[in-house]
Order: C-alpha cells, then sequence, then structure tokens
C-alpha cells in the first residue's frame, strides 16, 4: 500500500499512526471511516449499526413469538424465554431506536441550521464509538453471561431480568448477565450524553445568521427538546444502575429489604428515567413526520407555534407522570390521583400535534409517495396507542390490566409502531439527499403496507390477549384458555414485519446498485439541507447561508399568488445546489476538522474497565489507563490541518 514504508524501513508507532490519519483525511479505504469526525458519515454509521441491532432484535422477537404461537410451546425454555425477552426489550429502545434518531440528529442537524459540521466533532465520533462498544459489550453476555454453560452448549447468557431490570430478581439472578447489563447501559448513557451535549451546543450556538429559534424547522426544536431530556434523565438511570451493581458485586443494601432497603427505589428512579425515555423515543419522531408533511402537501406546517410548544410542554410535562407505571405498588390513593390527573393532562399537547398533522394535510396538494405514507401511518399508530394510553392512565382500569398483554400491545403501538413507522417514512425521505439514489417506489409502498398490515395483525390481537387475562412476560400457557389463535394471529403478523424488512433491504440494495441519480431537491423540499448538492460536500455549504423565514428555502423558490397558491421563481433558490457544485475550487477558505483516531482509542476504555467489574479488577486499572489515553491524545492533537 502506497505510503507503508518510510523509505526502507519499517515506520515508527506515530510515523503509522500520522499516515493512517493523512489517509483518513483524503476520505478513502477504511481509516476514512474509522477516524472520521465528519457529521454525516458518523450518522450514517450510526443507522447501519443500529439497523444491524434491529434485525438482532427482530430475530429475538421472532423467537419470541415462535415460542407463544401454540399452547405449551417449546422451542425455548423458561430460562431463554426470559433471556431473549430481557435482550429484545433492551435491544429496540437502547440499541435501536434511539441511535436511528441518532442518525438522523448527526446526518441532518447541521444542514438544517446552517453549518458545517456539529460544534463538537470529535466528541461526536467518540459518541458513535462509546455506542458501538457499549452495544457490542452488552451482546457479549449471549456468549459468557451464562453460569451454566455457554452458548454452544445451548445456554444464553443474557440477562434474564427484562428490560426494566426489576429487583430484587435483578439482583440475586445468577450468573453475569445482568453485570453485563447495567455496565452496558452505562456505557450507552454516557455515549447518549456526549451526543445530548454536543447537539444542543450546536442547535444554540451555530445556526446560520437569521435563523432564529421560529425560524427552526421542527426537527430541530425536537432534538434540541429530546436533548435536554436525555441530559436530565440519563443521571437518573445511571444513578440507579450503580446501585444494583453495587448491591451485586459488594452486597450494599440499597435494595435490601432485610437490611432496611427497598425494592420500590428502584421502580421510582427507573420510571423516574422511563417514561421521559418514552419521549426521547418519540420527539424525534414526531419531528421527522413533521418534516414530511408539509413537503408532500405542499403546505407549511399548519399551526407552527402551537406544534413547537406542545412539543416542549410534553417534553416538560413528562417529568411529572412516572408513577402512573406504578399504581399496583401501593403508593396509596392520593398519589395514583396525582399522577392520573397529570397522565391526561400529558394527553392534551398530544392531541394538539395530531390535529396540527391533520391540518397540515386538509386542503393541500397531496403526493401520495412512500414517505408520506409511512407518515400518516405514524399518525394512525399515535392515536390507536395514545387512546388506550388515557385508558391506562384511570386507575381502576390500569389495576385491571396490569401485568397483561393489554399493556404490551400499546407498548409497542406507541414505542416501536410510532418510532418505526416515522423512522422508515425519514429514511425513504432524506435517502436520496445523503445517497444520490432514490429508493424504488413500488417497493416502498410494498414495503408500507406489509408493514401497516402486519403490525396490526400483530398487536391488534395482544389488546384481545389482554382483555382475555393472558398475563405477559409468560414463556408458555396451557390449552384451553382461548389464547391460541389470538397468538398465531400475532405470530403472523410479526413475520409479515419481517417480511416488510426484507423487502426494505432488497430495495436499498437495488437502488444504490441503480446508475440513475436523483436531483439535489427531488421532492421540492422546504428546509436549507435541499438547497445544497446531494451527497453533500465535506464542507456542507460553500458559503453559510443567510435565512429570512421559517422555510426558507421554499420561499426562495416560490412566491404566493393573489389566491394563496406557490407561483415558482424563475431565478430563485433551486439554483443553489448548482451553484455549491462548482464550489470546492473556489472557497479556500474552508476549515474541517481533521480526522482523528483518539475518539475510537478513547472509547475502548469503558468496556474494558467494564469487564474488569465481572472478572478480574486489573481490567479497570487497563481500561483507565486506555481511556486517559484516548483522551490526553484527543486534547493535545490540533483541531484542524
Amino acid at each position: 500500500m502506497a505510503g507503508a514504508t518510510i523509505g526502507q524501513r519499517r515506520p515508527t508507532i506515530g510515523e503509522a499512526l500520522r499516515l493512517a490519519r493523512r489517509e483518513a483525511a483524503t476520505y478513502r479505504g477504511v481509516w476514512s471511516w474509522i477516524a472520521t469526525v465528519d457529521h454525516k458519515r458518523i450518522g450514517m454509521m450510526y443507522g447501519v449499526t443500529a439497523f444491524a441491532f434491529f434485525l438482532m432484535g427482530g430475530i429475538e422477537a421472532l423467537v419470541i413469538r415462535l415460542q407463544l404461537a401454540t399452547p405449551n410451546g417449546g422451542i425455548v425454555d423458561p430460562d431463554q424465554y426470559n433471556r431473549l425477552f430481557t435482550m429484545h426489550g433492551t435491544t429496540m429502545v437502547f440499541l435501536v431506536i434511539m441511535p436511528l434518531s441518532a442518525a438522523f440528529f448527526n446526518l441532518l442537524i447541521p444542514l438544517m441550521i446552517g453549518a458545517r459540521d456539529v460544534a463538537f466533532p470529535r466528541l461526536n465520533a467518540f459518541s458513535y464509538w462509546t455506542f458501538l462498544a457499549g452495544g457490542l459489550f452488552m451482546s457479549a453476555s449471549f456468549l459468557t453471561g451464562n453460569p451454566g454453560g455457554t452458548i454452544f452448549e445451548g445456554k444464553l447468557g443474557a440477562p434474564d431480568g427484562g428490560w426494566f431490570g426489576y429487583v430484587p430478581l435483578t439482583v440475586i439472578s445468577p450468573g453475569s448477565g445482568i453485570d453485563y447489563w447495567a455496565l452496558g447501559l452505562l456505557i450507552l448513557g454516557v455515549s447518549s450524553m456526549a451526543g445530548a451535549f454536543n447537539f444542543a451546543v450546536t442547535i444554540i450556538n451555530m445556526r446560520a445568521p437569521g435563523m432564529t429559534f421560529f425560524h427552526m424547522p421542527l426537527f430541530v426544536w425536537m432534538t434540541l427538546a429530546t436533548s435536554f431530556l436525555i441530559i436530565f434523565a440519563m443521571p437518573v438511570i445511571t444513578v440507579a444502575l450503580f446501585q444494583l451493581l453495587f448491591d451485586r458485586l459488594f452486597d450494599a443494601n440499597f435494595f435490601n429489604v432485610a437490611a432496611g432497603g427497598t425494592p420500590l427505589l428502584w421502580q421510582h428512579m427507573f420510571w423516574l428515567f422511563g417514561h421521559p425515555e418514552v419521549y426521547i423515543l418519540i420527539l424525534p419522531a414526531m419531528g421527522i413526520v413533521s418534516e414530511i408533511l408539509p413537503t408532500f402537501s405542499r403546505k407549511p406546517l399548519f399551526g407552527y407555534p402551537f406544534v413547537v410548544f406542545s412539543g416542549v410542554a410534553i417534553a416538560f410535562m413528562s417529568w411529572g407522570v412516572w408513577a402512573h407505571h406504578m399504581y399496583t405498588t401501593g403508593l396509596g390513593a392520593v398519589a395514583n390521583s396525582a399522577f392520573g390527573i397529570s397522565t391526561l393532562l400529558i394527553a392534551v399537547p398530544t392531541g394538539i400535534k395530531i390535529f396540527n398533522w391533520l391540518g397540515t394535510l386538509w386542503g393541500g396538494s397531496i403526493s401520495l409517495r412512500t414517505p408520506l405514507l409511512f407518515a400518516a401511518g405514524f399518525i394512525a399508530m399515535f392515536t390507536i396507542g395514545g387512546l388506550t394510553g388515557v385508558m391506562h392512565s384511570i386507575v381502576p382500569s390500569d389495576y385491571q390490566q396490569q401485568d397483561t398483554y393489554f399493556v404490551v400491545a400499546p407498548f409497542h403501538q406507541v414505542l416501536v409502531g410510532v418510532a418505526l413507522f416515522a423512522l422508515f417514512g425519514g429514511m425513504y425521505y432524506w435517502f436520496p439527499k445523503f445517497t444520490g439514489r432514490l429508493l424504488n417506489e413500488r417497493l416502498g409502498q410494498l414495503h408500507f403496507w406489509s408493514m401497516f398490515i402486519g403490525f396490526n395483525v400483530t398487536f391488534q390481537p395482544m389488546m384481545v390477549l389482554g382483555l382475555m387475562g393472558m398475563p405477559r412476560r409468560v414463556a408458555t400457557y396451557p390449552e384451553g384458555l382461548g389464547f391460541g389463535l389470538w397468538n398465531m394471529m400475532a405470530t403472523v403478523g410479526a413475520f409479515l414485519i419481517a417480511a416488510s424488512i426484507l423487502a426494505f433491504i432488497y430495495n436499498v440494495i437495488v437502488s444504490l446498485r441503480s446508475k440513475e441519480w436523483a436531483e439535489a431537491d427531488p421532492w421540492d423540499g422546504r428546509t436549507l439541507e435541499w438547497s445544497i448538492p446531494s451527497p453533500p460536500p465535506p464542507y456542507n455549504f460553500a458559503q453559510i447561508p443567510q435565512v429570512h423565514a421559517l422555510d426558507d428555502f421554499w420561499h426562495r423558490k416560490y412566491v404566493e399568488n393573489e389566491r394563496g397558491e406557490p407561483v415558482p421563481v424563475v431565478a430563485g433558490g433551486a439554483q443553489t445546489a448548482e451553484e455549491d457544485e462548482e464550489a470546492p475550487g473556489e472557497h479556500h477558505d474552508i476549515h474541517l476538522p481533521s480526522p482523528s483516531y483518539f475518539p475510537l482509542i478513547a472509547s475502548l476504555g469503558p468496556p474494558v474497565i467494564a469487564f474488569g467489574f465481572i472478572y478480574d479488577f486489573a481490567l479497570v486499572a487497563v481500561g483507565a489507563v486506555v481511556l486517559l489515553f484516548g483522551l490526553y491524545g484527543w486534547a493535545l492533537e490540533p483541531a484542524a490541518e
């Protein structure tokens, strides 16, 4: 390989690292991805990695559904079932939906606000590599976490306490599966916090001239709200996880009733994090849908200020509803009533959003393309899930539904259905911006309809099962209870969802291999990312744009006639992309951050430290050295070369 030697001698480590860094700067080869600090590349890596975890979580779900398809299922034993559904829930929440949202944050936020990168590019890279390290560390529990043997002997070692980790079961769980789970979540929390601070600072400080807060796209607003939720929610679960680890590893007594501890403390801390976490997952989806609907209805977002304030209100009010997960724990009538009222109140800003989305579509020039179908599916799933959520907020009703499949169904309806429909809509919408290719429309519609039908065939029967009294978290059930038919329907629906995902993967492969390039602005978009070439250049904007209004790019292209209809401007913003294509040779004053391998090195420290807590405390020191070495090199290297 060119540059592999210095003269005729073997290069030193420092020389080899400098050579690798130089190769990364040319944007070629594997090193260009390993050392990249480009927010767009990091967003792509986030998306691909999260999608890989999505496939893993989906396989876990299919095994669970096969187990429950018929009475007395024997696909897996109860111990393996507990481990599968624990990892399925943990994977989908922390390794799929959160990082997929982070992928969109990385790809879009600088482009939407007219910036060349995020505020802290190396911290951004560190966030991704730490996410990958935490996900791989947690998944390693499958191999080694079971005291009864290894995965090669048919013994799954994954955690077995549910994604919610209720004590005292997680305190006394044998093996190291729960240790992997708790330590893995702590590593993932570091990644989430790094990303949240980065995007909050980026949005507050790096907006283009003229982009006031109320000129920001809705997706940027929802990203800002989500970032603050992460910043304040993650420390809560961090404290709880440290307490759990201290109970397990050092015989502390935070949750030991005999020594004065209380298991209820875990529930309070977990759900004080867990309900803001629901909106950490949903607010980005709301932002994506709020960008898709105006484009495909050719109207501005109806009631933009109300959608902004309702999103902020949801984020604020999410801190006052956590105990509606705990109605049956004996908190008392006063506490239950207070949290029941607060849960009903949070439905108000949620309803405002739904009516504003419908108002955006009403009277618009609708283009029924795949992104809009997924956005409409999001609204439908969100409405159904929201209505059942109102039912759960009523204390006597919740007493009957608690720990039945009637809770499982709306939980998936809201978290999985809402988030995934919006995320897939965003993938179809912004795919041409970052790849230069449009996804196939027929395959996209096949994907949507098979997923929409499969989703309802999967989770609507679960509502019936819950009303029939089927408890959740059971590995099997006897014959004669009437559960078999509905479980079989749910299993068929799950495999239909799996088929829809295969259609999406095939669509991506076919589209990437296509020789037909998409236009820079194929949807006639409204926001700044559509004003530059596709894929965007490394510097994003040759000249930082001057923003004059909400949906500024749309106003560069159109003016309204006397009837309020958009009329194209002959010499408008549509020329921006062509002008930008000539920019690289004309703008020599653009300075981008240099690629760096130190964020990757620093991210290797936390999992080594975590292995040390499980196996040998000497590894804690090794991991700390690796972490400090990465941070030291990171701090001393120049910002740009």
